[in-house]
């Protein structure tokens, strides 16, 4: 099962507008793809330590706070997913936030939705995460 939810009815928080309601997640968001646990860890995995080894070049603030929320989010699933039942590197997610029309979901999960949004923003406003050295024309080449 993609999605398992324990315990009791959900915690009514703000009426039906924001719940608290416990969740297993062994799949994607959306509970997409529950068999590919193993996947997605390898996966968080490589995206993690890529993020890491390319946040040292960042020259710009707003694209570090991108780095920071994917790095965030990626690291609160993939504790969930080493250490929960039933073993390392295949457990589930912890979800636990209910809103009306959407998944249920967390933290991590939030952090990692609003870097994308952030990272779209930051690419259409043509803000770049390293700055882009102008080219030498040809009349800079005959003054080296």
């Amino acid at each position: 099962m993609a999605l398992e939810f324990l315990g009791a009815e959900p915690k009514k928080i703000l009426g039906s507008l924001l719940q608290f309601h416990l969740a297993y997640n062994s799949g994607a968001a959306f509970s997409l793809a529950p068999n590919a646990t193993l996947f997605f860890s390898i996966f968080s995995l490589i995206i993690a330590i890529t993020t890491l080894r390319l946040v040292r070049n960042l020259e710009s603030k707003p694209w570090a706070v991108v780095a920071g929320l994917v790095l965030g989010g990626i690291t609160g699933n993939l504790l969930d997913r080493i250490f929960r039942p039933p073993g390392f590197l295949r457990g589930s997610v912890v979800d636990w936030i209910q809103v009306p029309h959407w998944p249920t979901f967390n933290v991590a999960d939030s952090s990692i939705f609003i870097a994308a949004i952030l990272a779209c923003i930051l690419s259409i406003r043509n803000i770049q995460p390293i700055p882009v050295k102008p080219t030498q024309t040809k009349e800079d080449e005959k003054h080296d």
